[in-house]
């Protein structure tokens, strides 16, 4: 099945988190239409959280992570351990959409298409000149080695720009609406 990232009320009342209604996401349909033709996963993302307010996320979790240098962002295993729920507050969302945005912006000079060399490129660049650089580089090919398979080849890697944007912005809309979101396995 994989992992869905679903909006929720937040703070939760009774037992359950109550999901959002898909109304506060029905403007993201409108998003997909204005989307270039080859856009289509991006389109089909953005129509997809406009009739759920839910966000299919397997395919984005190693690349989140490595964004992140942390690993179960997306699974919100922090607040599995301390809540018995795997949650996303409304702040850690502003977080993640924040460092979405960033990487989205960090990326337009390498084009529309995100592949492994386009992340490490964009992820190095943002190290160099750091005070700690030398150290977070090492830290960063380290991460990046683990990611290759037993044959040192690299994940194959292919978003789109546009597809990252929209992940961004499901997750900038919780932030700023005080929705949480739940990692529904």
């Amino acid at each position: 099945m994989g992992l869905d990232n679903v909006a929720v009320q937040w703070p939760r009342t009774g037992r359950f988190y109550d999901p959002v209604a898909p109304a506060e996401f029905v403007d993201f349909a409108g998003l997909a239409e204005k989307l270039p033709l080859h856009a289509g996963p991006a389109a089909a993302l953005a129509d997809h959280v406009a009739k759920t307010g839910t966000v299919r996320v397997t395919g984005y979790t190693e690349l989140v992570d490595l964004l992140f240098g942390l690993n179960g962002v997306l699974f919100a295993t922090d607040a599995a351990a301390e809540d018995e729920d795997p949650v996303i507050s409304p702040d850690d969302c502003a977080w993640i959409a924040g460092g979405l945005e960033r990487f989205v912006n960090g990326h337009q000079p390498y084009g529309e298409e995100i592949t492994f060399e386009t992340v490490s490129t964009v992820l190095r660049k943002a190290l160099e000149g750091s005070r700690l650089a030398e150290q977070q580089l090492r830290w960063l090919q380290s991460r990046l080695d683990a990611l290759r398979d037993d044959s040192g080849n690299a994940p194959q890697w292919s978003y789109s720009i546009a597809e990252l944007d929209v992940l961004a912005k499901f997750y900038r809309r919780c932030a700023d609406r005080g929705f949480a979101v739940y990692a529904d396995f």
